[in-house]
């Protein structure tokens, strides 16, 4: 059975840093793509970063360009997002899956294995 988990969500300040983890079981780690998504309230889910398995090839979204980094240790079949600099747009619950296919420009329905979420709260 396939597992995945995120971890370090929280409450920030605005310009503020929090990293989140996802750690994952039950799957080849680094046969998958992986991916960090965030909802907010009556919003649709969006992409925030992707990273493919071999590491060489990411993609994130406009708003979190140069804000956001997207990381994975494959030893320890976790993936990383560190998020510098946050703003009150940033609040959301964010979730980390995985899929078996790429692209340059990934979408939310490419991944099938979802976490269940952690909450990130940013105050202004």
């Amino acid at each position: 059975q396939v597992q995945v988990v995120e971890s370090g969500g929280g409450l920030v300040q605005a310009g503020g840093s929090l990293r989140l983890s996802c750690t994952t079981s039950g799957l080849v780690f680094d046969d998958y793509a992986m991916g960090w998504f965030r909802q907010a309230p009556g919003k649709e889910r969006e992409v925030v970063a992707c990273i493919k398995w071999s590491g060489d090839s990411t993609y994130y979204a406009d708003s979190v360009k140069g804000r956001f980094t997207i990381s994975r240790d494959d030893a320890k079949d976790t993936l990383y997002l560190q998020m510098n600099s946050l703003k009150h747009d940033d609040t959301a619950m964010y979730y980390c899956a995985a899929g078996p296919f790429w692209s340059p420009k990934p979408r939310v329905t490419q991944f099938n294995y979802w976490g269940q979420g952690t909450q990130v709260t940013v105050s202004s």
